[in-house]
């Protein structure tokens, strides 16, 4: 068919993300809000103690926190070579190869996906009886869930800076929560300053690989800052501040509150926190502060997870957004929405993923806490975990070929150190996937889950390699973000064939 010679309507042209959106601050609340930090507080910290019998959590999140830190060291010194909304997909794809990059991207896909399906189902779950107590009616937790994916849905086609606006409010209120609560810890009456929550000679032996994952996944979200950084003020400034600023504010934050925590207990810590799950952090500061603040702790704790949902949706429509652009999925991913420059259709096909995940568990009747939830989050996690450690060793690749402009530390001392110690952890949290999951050495999880992140992998490299073969300019445009192929004049071309 001939090419038609009118002009394309800005509608069919958009196909960048807005630009000088976010500052520090912007970026740094996705990147925390991702974290979830009341969620982490309220129910990583009581099922870490409950599931290792170990109390050493405090000094799990600062000892986790230093290796994070040695790995950003060389991740932002690559976020200020490469500025690509794909992250993880665009530096491995630089620094080890394009089929191992695609690869990781279908792996990232899955991980933060998970995360973020996983959130719909915890706050279904921990809502309804929460609005059975609150205004005594009985609603089945995937309506709630329902009402939660809605508000994502649209979010997560609107202006970037809003969507940051509304993060900062729910993550300032639940920041604040966790240390005001955390305060009145510090005057239970069995309160008895523990040093077993930062003793180090805790983090060997066993069950302390487990603690240190469930510590990791407490830091997810932080790895995030270089998603956004097509769309922040100077990325080269901007990108490492959020970076460093996240990781300190979050392992100071964990690593205080869950030592006021355990102090509370005055010795109990394990045992109350196997028989009250995450209660045990609302009822040791409500003991102090009385029911409204247990009522507002637990409306913290479910804006908690709406923030989470909305950081993760953003991140997730923007990793496909970086792979529709590139031709690595659809072209159509690769759009966004004239004026807002959000990432349309990437959005749109979270939502509906999120919309079937909900779907397909109320006509099932499957436990959306247990099975969706807390499997779905440690899924998460794992996936996460690896593609941290991939991207330090791809760090490494990257600078060994284009080492001007850092120095021996930022190009190889830390990336090599952080990538050691992130293999440590990674090989703890597979040799420990049965503590992590909750179920006997063996069941479906256990293996179900590095099988599927290996076979997306393999897959991932294999639909490289076919690009390799039948789309050469495709393939050539892997990982590099919006300098690849796929221009404005290829999208009028394309439209108008």
């Amino acid at each position: 068919m001939p090419t038609s010679t009118a002009p394309p309507r800005p509608s069919q042209l958009s196909t960048a993300l807005a630009r000088d959106r976010l500052g520090v601050a912007a970026v740094v609340f996705f990147v925390m809000s991702a974290a979830a930090p009341l969620t982490v507080v309220a129910g990583v910290v009581p099922t870490g103690l409950a599931v290792t019998g170990l109390t050493a959590i405090s000094i799990a999140f600062l000892a986790v926190a230093i290796v994070l830190a040695v790995f950003a060291v060389g991740y932002v010194a690559m976020a200020r070579h490469i500025a690509n909304a794909g992250a993880f997909y665009a530096y491995i794809a630089r620094g080890i190869g394009r089929p191992f990059g695609v690869g990781a991207s279908w792996v990232a896909l899955l991980a933060y996906n998970s995360f973020q399906v996983a959130s719909y189902g915890g706050f279904g779950a921990i809502a309804a009886p929460l609005f059975a107590d609150w205004f005594g009616v009985e609603i089945q937790w995937w309506i709630i869930a329902l009402a939660a994916w809605a508000l994502v849905a649209v979010l997560g086609v609107r202006d970037v800076a809003v969507n940051g606006k509304v993060l900062a409010t729910l993550l300032v209120a639940e920041i604040v929560l966790v240390v005001v609560f955390s305060i009145a810890d510090l005057m239970a009456p069995d309160f008895a300053a523990s040093s077993a929550p930062v003793d180090p000679s805790s983090l060997v032996g066993a069950g302390a690989g487990a603690l240190l994952v469930m510590a990791v996944t407490g830091f997810v979200g932080f790895e995030q800052s270089v998603v956004f950084s097509e769309e922040s003020r100077d990325p080269r400034r901007t990108v490492p501040r959020a970076t460093y600023i996240a990781v300190a504010l979050i392992a100071v934050l964990y690593a205080f509150s869950s030592w006021a925590m355990i102090s509370a207990t005055g010795g109990k810590a394990v045992e109350r926190a196997g028989a009250e799950g995450p209660e045990l952090f609302f009822n040791l500061a409500s003991d102090r502060l009385g029911s409204t603040a247990l009522h507002l702790g637990h409306a913290l704790f479910l804006t908690s997870l709406i923030a989470a949902m909305i950081s993760f949706h953003n991140i997730i429509a923007r990793y496909t957004f970086s792979l529709g652009r590139e031709g690595v999925l659809p072209r159509a991913f690769g759009r966004t929405v004239p004026g807002t420059g959000a990432p349309k259709n990437g959005s749109l096909a979270q939502s509906v993923l999120g919309l079937v995940v909900i779907g397909v568990y109320a006509i099932a009747g499957w436990d959306p806490l247990v099975q969706l939830f807390f499997w779905g989050g440690t899924t998460g996690g794992i996936g996460v975990l690896l593609l941290i450690t991939v991207t330090s060793a791809a760090v490494v690749g990257y600078f060994a070929r284009n080492p001007e402009g850092e120095d021996f530390w930022h190009r190889l001392g830390a990336p090599v150190l952080g990538t050691v110690l992130l293999l440590v952890v990674t090989y703890l949290a597979l040799t420990n996937i049965e503590i992590l999951f909750g179920v006997e050495p063996g069941s479906t999880p256990t293996w179900a889950v590095p099988l599927a992140y290996a076979v997306l992998t393999l897959a991932g490299v294999t639909w490289a390699l076919i690009l390799r073969r039948t789309r050469p300019g495709t393939y050539q445009g892997i990982g590099m973000g919006a300098r690849s192929g796929f221009s404005i004049r290829d999208t009028a071309t394309e439209a108008h064939q």
